[in-house]
Formats: C-alpha cells, structure tokens, sequence
C-alpha cells in the first residue's frame, strides 16, 4: 500500500476509534483563503498562515462528515489501483451512497478541495483529474512523452501542429522537454492564441505559446512552472487589462491563490512578469476601452486592501488606481483597432524590448 493510501487509512481509523470510544470525532482542514495566507517574495508562493477549520461529527454535519470520508475511501481506491476519475465522475459515482449523495457538483468538488488540503496533496495524486484541457502549446518546445502501449519515449515537436497546437495533458510529471526558445508567451485569450499561431510568431519571436484559457488550469500552470525551472525560461504574460486578468489569471499562475494555498509552492510560477495589457497601455496605444463593472471595482479594491501579493509591490498598487481613476478597462484584442496583426508587428516587439519595465 503507497503511504498517501496508508496517510488515509490512518485518518479514517481514528474517526472509527473515536466513535468507539464514544467521543465526537473530527477533522482539521487548513483554511483555505486570502485571509489566511501571506506572500513570501523569496520563496515566489501564496502560503498558508496556519489558520484550521474543524469538522466535528455532530447532528448538524453528518452528512458532511459522512460524504468526506466516503470520498476518502474512493481516493484510497483510486491511489492504490494506479486509476483516475473526473470530478465530474466522482459527483455521480456518489449517486450510490444513499443519503450521504451530492446534490449538485460544487460540493463534491468542494468535499475533494477539502480532502487534498487534509493531505496536503494535490487531487491529481488522489486520482481526481478536471475535466477542462490544461491549456495548448505552440512553437519552439520538444515534449518528451511516452507511448502508451509501448512505454517507449514520443517525441512530440510543438512546431508541426500546423494550424493547431499541442494539448496539454491532465498529468504533466512524466514528461520531458527539449528547446532552444528564449522565453514562454502565456496568452489569456484562444482568439489572441490563434491570431499569433496562424502567423508563425512563435518563429518570428524563437519562443513557445502557450494558451491558458482564461484561469489557467494546474496542469497548466504546473507545465508552465517546469518548463520555467527546468529550461530556465522567462514567462511573460499578455492578459486583458482589467482586474480578472490581473489577479483571476496573473496573480494565480505567479503566486496561486488563497483557496488552494496548500499547493500553491507546486503550481506557480514566480518567474512570471506581467507584460500587458497594462492600465499605460490604454493611454499610449490608444485602446478602445469598455467602462469598469461593478464587480471590476469590487475585485480591484479588495486586491488593494487584502491581497498579500499586490500589498507587497508598489508597482501593482500604482496600476490598479490608475486603473480605477481610468474608470475603464481593454481586452487583448482591442489592438485591432490600428490593424489586425498590430500586436504581431508593433505592440509585442515594442515591449519585449524592455522587459525590465514588466509589472512583477
């Protein structure tokens, strides 16, 4: 038996030993938020300050208690037979446990969060894998996979995908990379993603794209980070400039997030600078902005008075209020307005060329 099957056996014995002895039985999560963590600019990572939340058996939250240890026992299954399931799979395999069953998926997923953060692992190596796709990948990168009948290596080079690109699997720890690329595009948008692809700005530029779909996924972010330390690579990224694709997307790939705290020094990438849109972006390129949302001022305002990260650097600080004082916002593709391939052949090349002037 691994010792991640053991550390659940174990955890599961004392709730039985407990009972038996008649006493309440409970289980310590990590609290898992912005509040309870704090940012470490040498170490690069979002981490937790220590604060737990205790889950007691009681009238109140049996069925809780009840639907933990049930999707504990299917974890246990999953690592000791080598398998995987979905999210998705796992909110209706528990179709079958009576009334510990889950109404809606959100709480499965939430009861699978609370799991992996009693463990202090990432779900992935519980068995549960999302159902999204990591992200896509273009340009100059090797992966070095493995066949899956053979077991032999596969080479797969990111540059013959043609029009299409490479997919990023849902476990990226197995495979190798090769490169002579010097840095990595992480790019919030598919249509930004597709506009550079179909032109070759991989070439043009020697680097590798890689889309992140909006927030990007662990296996995302995880494949990011290896080949940032692994191929000693810079991360640059090109998001919307507005408060969701400064901190829904930058902040979680360079620094993770409060929710998943407890892994956070395994899935960001501290390497990362923010290359645009900037709020001076707007004013320089003359962008087509949209006005700010309620919600946008909202996450703008918390991000100034609570997020650990941007409390850390002044830089961040002096944007967001610019940002605010603008009222407005602009997405990546608002560049269009000069020409279609504006961003190809004036905004990216401009910025590259002063890196040193990135946001951290």
């Amino acid at each position: 038996m691994s010792k991640l099957a053991n550390r659940i056996k174990e955890t599961a014995t004392s709730v039985r030993t407990s009972i038996q002895r008649k006493s309440k039985p409970t289980l310590s999560f990590p609290l898992r938020s912005l509040s309870n963590v704090k940012y470490h600019p040498k170490k690069g990572f979002l981490e937790l300050k220590g604060k737990k939340k205790v889950r007691t058996l009681t009238v109140a939250t049996v069925k809780t208690f009840a639907q933990t240890l049930r999707m504990m026992s299917q974890a246990k299954t999953l690592v000791e037979d080598d398998e995987i399931m979905t999210k998705r799979e796992a909110y209706y395999v528990s179709k079958n446990w009576d009334d510990a069953r889950f109404d809606e998926q959100p709480e499965s997923d939430t009861v699978i969060d609370d799991i992996e953060s009693l463990f202090e692992v990432n779900r992935e190596q519980l068995g549960f894998i999302p159902e999204e796709k990591g992200g896509e990948i273009a340009g100059r990168l090797i992966v070095i996979d493995r066949d899956s009948d053979k077991g032999t290596p596969l080479r797969i080079d990111c540059t013959k995908f043609g029009s299409g690109a490479y997919s990023i699997p849902s476990s990226v720890e197995h495979l190798k990379f090769e490169t002579k690329a010097k840095f990595v595009l992480a790019i919030e948008t598919a249509g930004m993603f597709q506009r550079l692809v179909k032109h070759s700005y991989w070439r043009k530029a020697n680097c590798i794209l890689i889309s992140m779909g909006g927030v990007p996924t662990r296996a995302c972010r995880r494949f990011i980070r290896r080949i940032a330390d692994e191929l000693k690579l810079p991360v640059y990224a090109f998001v919307d400039c507005d408060p969701y694709g400064m901190f829904n997307i930058y902040r979680t790939l360079k620094v993770g997030s409060g929710n998943a705290a407890h892994i956070n020094r395994h899935f960001c990438v501290p390497n990362a600078r923010f290359l645009g849109v900037t709020p001076q972006d707007i004013v320089k390129y003359k962008l087509p902005t949209h006005p700010l949302k309620d919600v946008d001022i909202k996450r703008a305002k918390d991000a100034l008075k609570n997020d650990p990260f941007v409390q850390h650097y002044k830089p961040w600080q002096d944007s967001i209020r610019q940002l605010l004082d603008m009222g407005v916002r602009a997405e990546q593709q608002a560049f269009a307005v000069h020409n279609l391939n504006y961003v190809i052949e004036n905004y990216l090349p401009e910025k590259l060329a002063a890196p040193k002037t990135f946001l951290p």
